[in-house]
């Protein structure tokens, strides 16, 4: 991510945040249709390998989309927590998943200290 010594996001970034929010917005029903069956199971069980606390555990899966991996975490036992920049997607993942999910700028991240166990 592009920043100025001020730490705030330079306008690069904002642009490239903005297309590609847009993007998604229009394509997120033929992007969530073409996406959900995909198998990211060995993605998953990496992550919660990796993780020491005890379950169940607070996962927060960043730029959530539509929900999958919301509905797999929830299915094993665990606290998911979505978030996406995409409203479209934000409206679907909490639709799919039943899961809390936020909408948020990527850029300007709004999140809970020492929450999360991990993220995804």
């Amino acid at each position: 991510m592009s920043r100025h010594d001020s730490g705030v996001p330079d306008n690069d970034a904002r642009e490239a945040s903005r297309i590609t929010l847009s993007h998604y917005s229009r394509t997120a029903q033929r992007f969530a249709e073409g996406t959900w069956d995909h198998d990211v199971s060995q993605n998953i069980d990496a992550l919660l390998r990796h993780i020491s606390a005890p379950p169940p555990l607070n996962i927060l899966d960043l730029g959530c989309g539509p929900g999958r991996d919301l509905v797999d975490f929830t299915q094993r036992g665990h606290r998911a927590i979505g978030v996406d920049g995409s409203a479209e997607f934000v409206a679907m993942a909490r639709e799919n998943s039943g899961c809390e999910v936020w909408h948020q700028d990527f850029l300007d991240l709004d999140l809970p200290s020492g929450y999360f166990d991990g993220v995804f």
